[in-house]
């Protein structure tokens, strides 16, 4: 394989979505210069688990770590699928990991199973909660609905952990194009109070507070108290809220807010309650966590034009359309709507097409 065919990047910012575009491009890729210049250079735990996982979901793939760390190659394999079961690093939530399986999963030869450990919810990765209750249900929109599950069999807040999750995702032989442009208005908004190892009226506590903000713009109102006591509750006490507002045709804005040590519940319910107004306020078809989901599959769809409309691109976004670029030769045509303040993205369709799966 001659140094043409291998896309280069440096740097650590990105390196997961890379690795994901990689194997879903089969296109070998390196990355070099991977913080060259800290005092701790090179890879860091969960970054190394990241790479484990995409090895265990795969079958061929070659991974080569130089020995400083600051340098990775990866030539991608076949995506299989099947029974995965892992232990991951604390220092990042199972939200990091679960958006690379949410990415490769409908593609493998077999349905995949994986049962991750660790921390379920932080501030720095989606929640499981949020992933359960917004993110697999876009999947719908591409056609992937049916056998989807998440079940959080415990929880685990930081730093400790603790927590397990069950992830199936069925596979398929291709997604289907996307046409997806009107918002819609906002019709309920649902959520979960979540508590480990702490009082059960901290979820209440949370709820209340939530309501008080989000009451004045719309009634159907309902969230969730799941408080966890015992085994089941992890090994450190934490308690967060993760909120879903559902419009008129089915598009989903989210916000979620984990506590650090010393925040009141009341402060948690009423900040998450204003990510969401503001994240409702910048509008769109998929919020802003979820528009690198909604380019991707709109990428692997069938050579046909896919269309929607997402809030203000994301810095996360900007750099993704770039590296989809890079991977898959794709450019998007991307139209502002300067009355609704946000911007209509289409595409042409790569033709994907899962080999692995057989034809029904």
């Amino acid at each position: 394989m001659s140094k043409r065919d291998v896309l280069q990047f440096e740097g650590h910012k990105f390196l997961k979505q890379r690795l994901v575009l990689s194997i879903l491009s089969q296109r070998p890729v390196r990355i070099d210069k991977i913080r060259s210049t800290d005092e701790n250079p090179g890879l860091r735990d969960y970054e190394i688990a990241l790479l484990r996982l995409l090895e265990k979901a795969t079958n061929g793939t070659n991974i080569v770590i130089s020995h400083t760390g600051t340098s990775v190659l990866l030539r991608p394999g076949m995506i299989t699928g099947g029974k995965l079961d892992m232990d991951c690093p604390v220092s990042r939530g199972l939200g990091y990991y679960l958006e690379a399986l949410v990415a490769l999963g409908p593609f493998g030869k077999e349905q995949l199973t994986a049962v991750l450990r660790g921390v379920t919810m932080n501030n720095l990765d989606l929640s499981v909660d949020t992933l359960r209750t917004a993110t697999l249900v876009n999947y719908r929109n591409f056609g992937i609905d049916e056998g989807v599950e998440l079940k959080i069999t415990r929880r685990g807040a930081p730093p400790r952990g603790g927590g397990e999750v069950r992830f199936i995702c069925p596979c398929v032989r291709a997604v289907k194009p996307l046409n997806f442009v009107d918002q819609g208005r906002i019709r309920r908004i649902r959520g979960i109070s979540y508590a480990t190892r702490v009082s059960p009226q901290t979820a209440n506590r949370m709820v209340e507070s939530a309501r008080g903000e989000l009451n004045r713009f719309i009634p159907d109102i309902y969230i969730y108290t799941d408080v966890y006591k015992g085994a089941d509750s992890g090994l450190s006490p934490g308690f967060g809220l993760s909120l879903v507002a559902e419009s008129t045709t089915g598009a989903l804005m989210t916000a979620e807010l984990c506590a650090n040590p010393g925040d009141a519940p009341e402060d948690i319910g009423r900040d998450a309650a204003k990510m969401l107004l503001n994240e409702i306020s910048r509008g769109g078809c998929f919020d802003s966590v979820h528009q690198w989901m909604a380019l991707l599959l709109m990428v692997l769809g069938p050579e046909h034009a896919s269309k929607t409309r997402i809030g203000k691109l994301t810095p996360f976004s900007i750099q993704y359309l770039r590296d989809i670029r890079e991977f898959f030769n794709t450019v998007f045509k991307i139209k502002p709507d300067p009355e609704s303040n946000t911007v209509l993205m289409t595409c042409l369709g790569s033709g994907f097409i899962n080999v692995g799966k057989k034809t029904t």
